[in-house]
């Protein structure tokens, strides 16, 4: 019973720190995309009209404000802090929905950030961590 309990604690502590340091590294993109948009609006792409249409400026502060909740995020889920696990699940959604938005401007990025998203979320998602209560004796 041990070696299986060891086998799932293996996954669920895997899988945790890949989550950790995904939302550490998507919120670090994040920040470079806002930097990009803030620092120098002729860098980024000006398609046509489209009806999530904002400023650039707006959307620097957008991803720079997301950017930094993923990574404070991803900090505590080192941490083991409980409430992260389902705080990660909803920052990435909340980050997938704004580089949805941002597909008009560099789609191929916005598709990559929405794709390390969904592995976040799937990581968060599928991890038993189970009570300190159920671990068997050493």
């Amino acid at each position: 019973m041990t070696s299986t309990y060891s086998t799932r604690n293996a996954w669920a502590s895997g899988l945790m720190l890949f989550a950790a340091a995904m939302l550490l590294t998507v919120g670090l993109f994040q920040i470079l995309q806002a930097i990009a948009a803030l620092a120098n609006d002729d860098i980024v792409v000006r398609g046509p009209e489209y009806t999530y249409h904002f400023d650039l400026t707006t959307w620097g502060w957008v991803h720079l404000l997301i950017g930094a909740v993923l990574m404070a995020v991803g900090a505590f889920l080192f941490t083991g802090a409980a409430w992260a696990r389902w705080a990660g699940i909803a920052v990435a959604v909340l980050a997938m929905t704004a580089n949805f938005m941002w597909l008009p401007y560099y789609p191929f990025w916005a598709l990559t950030l929405i794709g390390l998203n969904v592995a976040v979320i799937w990581a968060l998602a599928v991890v038993e961590v189970e009570p300190e209560f159920n671990r068997p004796a050493p």
